[in-house]
Parts: structure tokens; sequence; C-alpha cells
């Protein structure tokens, strides 16, 4: 399950590199970007625990400021390469067997289909941090293997939750969850709701920690191994 959790996260930072104009290359046992990526994404993700810190950091720029490495497997040790363990994180799968939770019926959950809707949903996820406007782009939106859920009020007019899901072959990945009040019990209900309903049939996959680990963990999520992201120092 993590190889292919591995795979899945990594199609989606492509997916973000690819709204901005700089794809990423999948290889036998990494994905990697020459060039900077996006804010809060790496520039390279191990696809197996047998890839080695050559194969990951002579393929990317580690030049320019920020760059880091999604180690999905918590095996390198890249302190010697002038690296530092930003975070570390477990990875969680939920079952296609288990039962949907029921989502609060005071938020509607739907996929986000504008331009308009996305702006929104963007300054509702940052909380206004004007260093991350302009992340999350219309580009995505025609991305047939993403879809950004929005959980809204007021008839659609307030974006109060939300997250992104990324469609792989075999599983169904979530990440970017988040709650406007920081209730994450509620937000991973509707949105895990929402996957059952849209996507059934198909496990749900991601990576969390601190808080939202502990509340993906009450939805049913299960915690899995630990992954590594770092840094260079």
């Amino acid at each position: 399950m993590i190889t292919a959790s591995a795979r899945n996260n990594a199609e989606w930072c492509d997916a973000m590199c690819r709204a901005h104009g700089t794809p990423g290359v999948f290889g036998e046992r990494a994905w990697t970007s020459e060039r900077r990526t996006p804010p809060l994404y790496p520039d390279a993700v191990t696809l197996s625990p047998y890839a080695t810190a050559r194969e990951v950091l002579d393929e990317i720029d580690r030049e320019a400021p920020g760059c880091s490495v999604k180690d999905s497997f918590g095996r390198l040790d890249l302190s010697a390469d002038g690296f530092e363990v930003l975070f570390e994180a477990r990875w969680i799968h939920r079952p296609a067997t288990l039962a949907a939770p029921v989502a609060p019926d005071d938020v509607h959950w739907r996929p986000v289909r504008s331009a308009r809707g996305l702006a929104a949903w963007e300054e509702a996820w940052s909380g206004g941090d004007e260093s991350l406007a302009g992340l999350f782009r219309p580009e995505l939106l025609a991305d047939r293997a993403t879809t950004v859920l929005a959980g809204t009020t007021d008839d659609g007019a307030r974006t109060v939750a939300g997250a992104v899901v990324s469609r792989s072959d075999s599983v169904i990945g979530v990440s970017n969850v988040f709650a406007a009040d920081d209730d994450l019990d509620r937000a991973w209900s509707g949105c895990l709701a929402t996957v059952a309903r849209l996507w059934p049939g198909l496990p749900l996959v991601g990576y969390e920690h601190g808080d939202a680990l502990d509340a993906a963990s009450r939805q049913g999520c299960v915690p899995g191994a630990t992954l590594q992201v770092w840094l260079a120092s």
C-alpha cells in the first residue's frame, strides 16, 4: 500500500507542477523535478524503498533556495548532503469496504468547477496568506485525475472546508484537508462521505501528522509507516 500511496502522491505533485508549467519526470525509483517546484511541494518523491540519495539528488536543482525531498519510505539519510528533516508524517489508508462517515448536514460538499470557486477555496485553505496566493491555478480544474472539493455554507457563498482528491488506478489520494473553524473531524467526515459517494470501491490513501492525523484516524483512516520530508539547510 505504501508504494501505491507514494505513486499517487507523486502524481499529485506532478499535477501541481504541470499546472505551473514545470512538469517533473517519473523514473523507476523516484519522481523528480529539475526546476524548483511550487511552494510547499517537494522537488523529489521516492517511489521505491531502494531509491538512493544519488538517484534523487542528481536530478533536482540543489542551488536555488528551498530544495526539498519527500522520502516516502523513510530510508534515506541526506544529512551529509546538507539536508535536515523538516517533518515526519505517517501514511494513512482507509479500506473501501469501510462504511462512509455521515457528513455534517449543514455543509454541502461538491467539486470546484470554476476559477472563481477555486480562488475562494484557496483563500479559505490558506487563511488569507498572501504568500500562497495563486498556488492552486485554474489549470488544475482541467486535470482529469484531480478534483478540488469544497465544503460550503450559505448556498455555496462561503467555503468553510475542503480537500484535494487525486485519482490513481488502484487508490484515491486525499490531501490538503482543511477546516476554516479548525474542526478537522467534521472536515474529514464530510470529505470521506463525498469521496465514497463520488468514487466508490477504491481505498483511500494519503499522509498526515499531528492533529490532522488524529482527526483522520477517528474517521477510520489507519496510520501506517513513517515518511520524511528533507529540506536543504
